[in-house]
């Protein structure tokens, strides 16, 4: 063993000394880092640095001789998927999800089930994924936005650190526009509207559905945490604004609704969507527990349409930042497809949701 240099990568431009070792060495512990840098082993262009130097691009990074075998493994650490058979069918399975690559990004259709970043006991998800594509120098595709678990769709991916930034840029800018397809219960009137609530961190069912209307509280489930409406100025409270329009229904069972988040709160869409007393069909957060005072919409739907999320992230228009504008659309999931065509719903028709306002 002997000591390394490594060039810090363009788009490792501005990263935190530890995180750029835990992209370039993942087995190498944090105690173990700290040791080194304290000790004056670890040196940037030549100088001493802390875990907390801030690298630039071509920076040399001095690391001196290193036994990974013998480091223990971190808790959840994920070895580098590409390596072996399951990064090449993740990279496959990303593939397949593909809507549009080019140099800069990538646009994948996310498909009902699948999670965009770990949590408690998730062995697959997006970002994991993501491994597979990993460059030699340390290079990997970054998320810029997150859809929930069960929702379908389209979700943006920048190839480097840089582009994810002025991406999240655009997004912060209100720059994108976002819309999504939903089956709710019911018809919902007026057929345009806009919805405007202050929403915050709840626990249990039924919050949303006893801020609308008085009435006997659910039980909580356990481990379900959801977003209720709230009060200006109550703590946490965030305002979040939906434009929704009517495309076509089967009254009095559903209708489909085109629905353009202008702020991105956590579940904002199924949130409003029960706020409103249209729950989407298939919600198991936010369109339950149902007892005598709130039938369950599905009991009188036909048995073939599944009891999973119909939610779609539609379509998603921004700029790209290298010029030009990013426009994709994502088909319907298989679930949401057999509904559509049970009740004969065209998506060829003209989405009148493009007449609210951005």
């Amino acid at each position: 063993m002997s000591v390394s240099h490594y060039i810090v990568g363009a788009d490792e431009d501005g990263m935190r000394l530890d995180r750029w070792f835990k992209r370039r060495l993942p087995a190498l512990s944090l105690s173990h880092l700290n040791k080194i840098v304290r000790k004056g082993e670890v040196r940037v262009d030549g100088k001493r640095c802390t875990t907390a130097t801030r690298l630039t691009a071509d920076a040399s990074v001095r690391v001196p001789p290193l036994d990974l075998k013998a480091e223990p493994a971190a808790p959840g650490a994920r070895p580098v998927a590409r390596a072996g058979a399951r990064g090449r069918s993740d990279a496959q399975a990303l593939k397949d999800m593909t809507l549009y690559e080019d140099a800069h990004v990538l646009v994948l259709n996310k498909p009902f089930g699948l999670a965009v970043q770990g949590g408690s006991g998730m062995k697959q998800h997006i970002d994991g994924m993501l491994a597979a594509l990993e460059r030699p120098d340390g290079t990997r595709p970054h998320l810029v936005h997150r859809l929930d678990r069960d929702t379908s769709g389209v979700l943006l991916v920048a190839k480097t650190r840089k582009v994810a930034a002025d991406l999240g840029e655009a997004f912060r800018g209100h720059l994108a526009r976002k819309i999504y397809w939903a089956i709710v219960a019911g018809v919902p009137r007026p057929a345009q509207g806009r919805i405007s609530l202050f929403l915050a961190k709840g626990e249990g069912m039924g919050d949303v559905r006893a801020a609308r209307k008085a009435g006997p509280r659910e039980a909580p489930r356990a481990g379900l945490e959801k977003m209720r409406v709230a009060q200006h100025g109550e703590a946490d409270a965030q305002h979040s604004v939906t434009y929704y329009a009517l495309v076509e229904k089967a009254a009095p069972q559903l209708a489909w609704l085109s629905m353009k988040p202008i702020t991105g709160r956590t579940h904002q869409l199924r949130a409003h969507a029960e706020a409103m007393g249209h729950p989407i069909l298939g919600d198991p957060k936010y369109g339950g527990p149902y007892d005598a005072h709130h039938p369950d919409p599905m009991a009188a739907l036909p048995a073939t349409i599944e009891r999973k999320l119909h939610l779609l992230a539609r379509r998603l228009i921004l700029p790209h930042p290298r010029g030009g504008m990013i426009d994709v659309s994502a088909p319907l999931p298989p679930h949401m497809q057999k509904t559509f065509d049970l009740f004969g719903f065209d998506t060829g028709q003209r989405d009148p949701i493009f007449d609210a306002p951005e």
